[in-house]
């Protein structure tokens, strides 16, 4: 009998710092909502809300809570994730993380931190 080794996927921390100075840039999403991402995100962040990344683990819904760019990458690729104060990026990335993603990067102190350190915010 074999057995079929199991591997295990975990959540890395990264400050906002240490993000825009990767050499290699991550995809950023922000799990904020709609009118808090419209307030102020990072440059390249894409919303996509923690509820809808929640519900989008049921696969009767996927397909309508999660946007086709989104349902189309591959769970290979590596993702950062980020929030107002780190809150809501651990629950997501770790969310993420139960349904296959391999490589997760939670963005520590979220958009407040962000800003704290005059990173550029898009509106």
């Amino acid at each position: 009998m074999t057995s079929t080794p199991i591997v295990s996927h975990s959540v890395t921390n990264i400050s906002p710092q240490e993000f825009v100075e990767l050499s290699d840039p991550l995809l950023l999403i922000d799990v904020r909502s709609g009118i808090e991402y419209a307030t102020g995100h990072a440059p390249t962040a894409l919303n996509l809300s923690l509820p809808r990344i929640i519900l989008g683990r049921i696969p009767m819904f996927r397909s309508w809570v999660l946007p086709e760019w989104f349902r189309e990458l591959s769970s290979d690729q590596a993702i950062a994730i980020i929030c107002l104060t780190a809150h809501r990026s651990p629950i997501a990335a770790s969310q993420l993380v139960k349904v296959g993603w391999k490589k997760v990067y939670n963005i520590t102190g979220g958009m407040v931190e962000w800003q704290r350190l005059n990173l550029e915010v898009c509106k």
